[in-house]
């Protein structure tokens, strides 16, 4: 007889449109970028809307242009862990990336997301995702072993 225990933290994957579902239901995420050849990370509120995330970030405009000038590809991070139960999710969405410029959207987003940078690099941006990761945080049953062997119940 085995018993079961819940102390394995474990990684689920989840589909794209699971993950996609995800990250519409948080606020606040992170996005990725490359400045002056460095990774850079920075905290960002996003809206999912029709398969494209809209993101308010501290980022230069130069860092949403690859050196040929079409747009730089980004990625996006979001999760919701609750360090106590080890529960939660985390979801990964990489894509190109473009300044929304039309004035009545970015009036919009700006009233909507937060921002953090006021001033020269509080951009706004689009970012399509073309591929997306999704795990669902928890804890493995596994079985332990039964240390009274051969007793009956």
């Amino acid at each position: 007889m085995t018993k079961h225990s819940s102390s394995a933290p474990r990684l689920v994957e989840v589909s794209g449109a699971e993950a996609l579902w995800l990250l519409e239901g948080a606020r606040i995420g992170r996005l990725v970028f490359t400045l002056h050849g460095l990774p850079a990370v920075r905290p960002a509120g996003h809206v999912l809307e029709h398969g494209t995330l809209v993101v308010r970030a501290a980022v230069p405009l130069v860092a949403l242009r690859i050196p040929g000038g079409g747009p730089a590809v980004l990625s996006y991070h979001a999760d919701e862990v609750d360090p106590g139960s080890g529960r939660g999710w985390t979801v990964t969405a990489h894509g190109p990336a473009e300044p929304l410029t039309e004035p009545h959207a970015e009036a919009h987003y700006r009233r909507v997301l937060p921002g953090w940078a006021h001033g020269p690099h509080d951009t706004l941006l689009r970012l399509r995702p073309q591929s997306t990761a999704g795990y669902r945080l928890g804890r493995l049953l596994a079985p332990v072993p039964d240390p009274h062997p051969g007793a009956t119940p």
